[in-house]
């Protein structure tokens, strides 16, 4: 079983092998969401009865689940911001089941995927932003939406690229071809991450330490 996942992983065709891992770590990225979309969801509930409660990831004033959900931009539409995963991420965790089995998807699905996605990215970063910002309090479970949702946003990004299917022009089309072979989308990747996690450190580090 080992050997063929480890085969599975290192297939000789790079392309193939390329693929295989952006697929697991949409699954990856995926289930980690939902999880953390059902846990806020779960909590949204108990404040929805009593705003007083104090909830398990409430772990002191700058980490307050509480804090950042009794904010209006909490739910934003109306309901809890964790709705939103609630729905998307299985369709996601479907996207990535089907594309580790090797389906190839049409263009338009993946390039409306594309766009969805990316809405979900900017929405999770505004989210960060105003709970960095404005409530000054984090949610480690909404942290651990975001850093997902990074990490998918780049993975299916990648493959559109690779794939062709963000309907671009042919000469910008090749140029982040050979930008994604050289891995630099990776470098910008970790470079998001570093800078968020840098800070947080810087304005909070002090509390969480």
């Amino acid at each position: 079983m080992f050997n063929k996942l480890k085969n599975y992983f290192t297939h000789e065709d790079k392309k193939l092998r390329d693929n295989r891992w952006i697929f697991a770590s949409m699954l990856v990225g995926a289930i980690a969401s939902l999880t953390a979309s059902f846990v806020l969801s779960m909590e949204a509930y108990e404040l929805a009865k009593n705003p007083s409660a104090v909830l398990s990831c409430s772990i002191n004033i700058v980490l307050n689940c509480a804090t950042v959900a009794l904010h209006p931009s909490a739910h934003l539409f109306g309901f809890p911001n964790s709705f939103l995963g609630l729905i998307a991420e299985p369709v996601v965790i479907t996207v990535a089941i089907a594309g580790l089995a090797g389906v190839k998807f049409p263009r338009l699905f993946m390039f409306i995927a594309q766009i969805c996605y990316t809405l979900g990215l900017i929405f999770a970063f505004w989210l960060f932003a105003t709970s960095y910002f404005v409530i000054g309090a984090l949610c480690p479970w909404c942290l651990l939406v975001t850093a997902t949702t990074t990490f998918v946003w780049f993975a299916i990004t990648r493959y559109n690229i690779r794939e062709n299917n963000l309907y671009l022009p042919k000469h910008t089309s090749a140029a982040l071809k050979r930008f994604i072979d050289k891995d630099y989308d990776k470098v910008i990747l970790f470079s998001v991450v570093a800078i968020l996690v840098a800070a947080i450190i810087f304005k909070y580090g002090n509390a969480l330490f």
